[in-house]
């Protein structure tokens, strides 16, 4: 039978987020029961919740950074047991039939992918709520491994933030021969430059401010470019293989496509919608160089991105909060007071 779980929601666009009782699917045989731990808090959470991209589904429970422990499956499933450590992303299916899926690019189903909460289920077609709950039931094919060297609560935030930086490094194979930049410093861009820095690159962060310049190299960078002297801008011409744009608001990419070497690749992960200005295409041409875009990963790529985290000690710079104070949090992030990433500690739900 469907089961009665707490959690936090948005009601509508303009109220807070408050405590929120709803019922989870009836689990199907190849489905995964987990207890959430830890939840991460991205970005999208807030303009999902507040209907900035036009498309929110209320009641809404949001949170697609998901960290917890198996506590029942289904008798289909092969990989998991309860008290298993198990992560869920920003989806829980696709179509599972398409070219995309075929080649584990789920994230590019053809179809659309089942976004893990402000979607539909795609086989009873109820709505999907996510990480700010106690449970979650998942199918098994979308559900990770965590590797046990992991810390929980600096490993949430991966499944999104980590997931959308590593997805693209890995695709343009980013490693020792490479000269690759970041720009934007918060959630996205601090897990760039320890990624890229880990695969081997040589790495550097384009700030508007020389005061993030001793952060910006604990987490790795090599070289820090004040995007806006022009100097230091002149000497970067013609350089990086690799431009990562965590900047999630519109803003001038074309100081930052002329440091870009021959047939090198500008890759936007943060920004959805428009770059204003319009992007002059001189130096597309004359260079072969190229303007792209990326979104997470596929299961696979995921589960390959949490065991190289393992691997390297990678996790997130987080601070953990209750529930309680998620709103006040979003403020926060709006005014970019959060070094790098929240993180719900959901044990904090029992609170009331």
């Amino acid at each position: 039978m469907p089961l009665t779980v707490k959690g936090y929601a948005a009601q509508s666009a303009t109220t807070a987020l408050g405590p929120h009782l709803f019922e989870r699917r009836d689990p199907r045989p190849d489905d995964v029961v987990i207890d959430i731990l830890y939840c991460g808090v991205c970005h999208s959470d807030l303009h999902q919740a507040r209907n900035e991209w036009h498309n929110s589904i209320y009641p809404m429970v949001p949170g697609h950074e998901i960290v917890g422990r198996v506590s029942a499956v289904g008798p289909l499933v092969k990989t998991f047991k309860p008290g298993d450590l198990a992560a869920v992303g920003c989806m829980v299916d696709s179509c599972q039939h398409c070219d995309p899926c075929h080649e584990g690019l789920e994230q590019y189903c053809e179809e659309g992918l089942t976004p893990t909460y402000n979607g539909h289920d795609r086989h009873d077609g109820l709505p999907t709520f996510g990480g700010y709950s106690e449970k979650i039931v998942v199918s098994e094919k979308f559900v990770l491994r965590v590797p046990a060297a992991l810390d929980l609560k600096s490993a949430a935030p991966l499944l999104c933030a980590g997931i959308t930086t590593y997805s693209p490094l890995r695709h343009w194979n980013v490693g020792p021969d490479r000269q690759v930049a970041i720009v934007g410093l918060g959630g996205l861009g601090h897990m760039g430059l320890k990624f890229a820095k880990a695969m081997g690159a040589e790495v550097s962060l384009f700030t508007r401010t020389l005061s993030k310049e001793a952060e910006a190299r604990r987490l790795g960078a090599d070289h820090v470019i004040l995007s806006t002297d022009p100097e230091q801008m002149a000497a970067a011409r013609n350089r990086f293989d690799m431009i990562l744009d965590t900047v999630p608001h519109p803003h001038d990419i074309n100081p930052y496509i002329s440091t870009l070497a021959r047939e090198g690749v500008h890759v936007v992960v943060g920004l959805l919608g428009q770059t204003e200005p319009a992007v002059n295409t001189v130096p597309l041409i004359m260079g072969r160089r190229s303007v792209a875009g990326s979104v997470i990963g596929g299961i696979a790529e995921t589960q390959e991105m949490l065991d190289f985290c393992a691997e390297k000690g990678i996790t997130c710079d987080v601070e953990l909060i209750d529930i309680q104070s998620i709103n006040g949090a979003y403020e926060r992030m709006l005014a970019s007071d959060v070094h790098y990433r929240f993180v719900i500690d959901m044990a904090s739900l029992a609170k009331g």
